[in-house]
């Protein structure tokens, strides 16, 4: 899956070509930089491939999704609705611009229900944002009708999903706005990096200057520029930048080999009859950079999990109802609203709802899931032996359960 496994020569040219400068910052010293913007190379091919009017880069996912909301005006008091099954930057994006988390069920396509976020909006909701978990996407048409019908914004959090598509448009391209993530463990990565994709000037000129404390970046040198709006430091650095472009022409081998890894290991679970897997609103769309699987109950799920553990061979298999990071049961810091600055009493009212709040239609999906991270460095033999001895493993613990009812 994390476009590291092919680092090479590609990354090495780009990242040289900045040492060879010495500028590492993306703005400024035009001189000596001879020309080396990688940063705007690299916007450039985002919005080339991925086949948006505006990119802006951004120094994380997290930063990319700050940075949008702010320049949705999504802020103090609104709501925004999202899914309980997310990375914990979704949530933290959210209370870092002052508006409030609703935190809402999954279906299973592992991403937010339709009837769950119509159920949920309130005179308070701006924005419903949608998180592609695990390489694939949420029913885009459901919620783009739910976001016309109530006049709310639609933002992807699609940092889990590049390279995915829904009815043939890029994930993070159908919304308002949408983000990547280009993190160490993502399909391609900048090492530390984000950035936000719109096909909106006005949004993405906002970005432009709130990632760099507001600059209008407008003047002959950064000493010229006017401040027109409050702004933070988000910037990504030209090495960041560099490994991107090395990483982001790769982008079709890399789905090229999720896609036959996959298939490989998912004939192996699918002749399990026990075993289901995640809805796809759109199959052709996938990623494939994860497989997620059913088990009947969660105590098979459990079970296995167990198992596989016993055999050494979990690695790279998730089981998301236990995770710190991804599901809302285990986010104690969030329900707890512990912060250790204050927070506003919206948002710690609305945290510690979260403690009674229902979420067993998610439990009941979760706790019978497990993910399995597809690695682009397997060779075929070992595709074909991790799907065997992980197909053992699970009928093993079916057939101990059978003889125990």
């Amino acid at each position: 899956m994390p476009g590291f496994e092919l680092f090479g020569e590609e990354e090495r040219k780009h990242i040289n070509d900045v040492m060879d400068t010495g500028i590492i910052m993306r703005y400024g010293f035009d001189g000596p930089r001879k020309g080396i913007f990688k940063s705007l190379e690299l916007e450039k091919k985002v919005m080339e491939v991925f086949g948006c009017g505006y990119a802006q880069l951004v120094s994380s996912g997290t930063a990319a999704l700050t940075t949008v909301m702010a320049a949705l005006n999504i802020g103090a008091g609104d709501e925004v609705i999202m899914p309980s099954f997310t990375f914990v930057a979704s949530f933290e994006a959210i209370l870092s611009v002052g508006a409030i988390p609703v935190m809402v069920d999954i279906d299973e396509t592992l991403t937010l229900s339709p009837e769950a976020v119509t159920a949920a909006i309130t005179p308070k909701t701006k924005c419903v944002m949608p998180v592609h978990m695990c390489g694939s996407m949420a029913d885009m048409d459901a919620l783009k009708a739910i976001c016309a019908e109530h006049n709310l914004i639609l933002l992807e959090d699609a940092c889990q999903a590049i390279g995915g598509t829904y009815k043939g448009k890029h994930l993070g391209t159908i919304g308002d706005a949408g983000t990547f993530s280009f993190d160490f463990v993502k399909t391609i990565t900048c090492g530390e990096g984000g950035v936000v994709m719109t096909n909106s000037k006005d949004i993405h000129t906002k970005c432009d200057g709130y990632t760099d404390h507001g600059h209008d970046h407008l003047g002959v040198d950064r000493g010229t520029d006017l401040h027109p709006f409050l702004g933070y430091n988000f910037r990504i650095s030209e090495l960041h930048a560099a490994i991107g472009l090395g990483q982001i022409g790769k982008l079709p081998t890399i789905l090229g080999i999720q896609k036959k890894n996959h298939g490989i290991l998912k004939s192996y679970l699918e002749q399990i009859p026990e075993i289901s897997f995640r809805s796809l609103p759109d199959p052709e769309g996938d990623s494939h950079s994860f497989i997620s699987w059913f088990l009947p109950t969660a105590e098979l799920a459990q079970a296995v999990v167990a198992e596989m553990k016993a055999q050494g061979i979990l690695a790279g298999n998730f089981y998301w109802f236990d995770n710190n990071w991804h599901y809302v049961r285990k986010w104690q810091h969030l329900q707890n609203a512990v912060s250790l600055n204050n927070i506003s009493e919206a948002q710690k009212t609305a945290l510690l709802a979260l403690k009674d709040k229902d979420f067993s239609t998610s439990d009941a999906i979760m706790s019978r899931c497990v993910s399995t991270s597809i690695a682009l460095s397997w060779t075929e033999e070992q595709v074909h032996d991790k799907g065997a001895k992980m197909a053992a493993a699970i009928q093993k613990v079916l057939e101990a359960a059978s003889v125990e009812a």
